[in-house]
């Protein structure tokens, strides 16, 4: 049975930042390629950052330099940092895990992040 299971959000403030981690469990994580997602009330649920099995990162344009993915195989775990959240951040963030190969992917329940004074 897949699990992703996100965790770290929670309500900042402005400038503020967070960590979020999903914890991948019932797939081989290394072999994934690994992402952020977030939903936004009434929006459509969008990429944020994405990391290959081989470790390269992609992000969207609206948090390059404020946000940073990573992974720890040996964990089963992908993070991400958040620094200088705003307002605009405020959304329902998702894990997902993708194997190409064979059309697998997956996504956690999300984790609520809350920008806010």
């Amino acid at each position: 049975q897949v699990q992703l299971v996100e965790s770290g959000g929670g309500l900042v403030q402005p400038g503020g930042s967070l960590r979020l981690s999903c914890a991948a469990s019932g797939i081989m994580f290394s072999m994934y390629a690994m992402g952020w997602y977030r939903q936004a009330p009434g929006k459509q649920r969008e990429l944020v950052a994405t990391i290959t099995s081989g470790g390269s990162t992609n992000y969207a344009d609206s948090v390059k330099g404020r946000f940073t993915i990573s992974r720890d195989d040996a964990k089963n775990t992908l993070y991400l940092q958040m620094n200088s959240l705003n307002a605009e951040d405020t959304a329902v963030y998702y894990c997902n895990a993708a194997y190409a190969p064979l059309g697998f992917n997956y996504w956690g329940q999300g984790t609520q992040v809350t920008v806010s004074s």
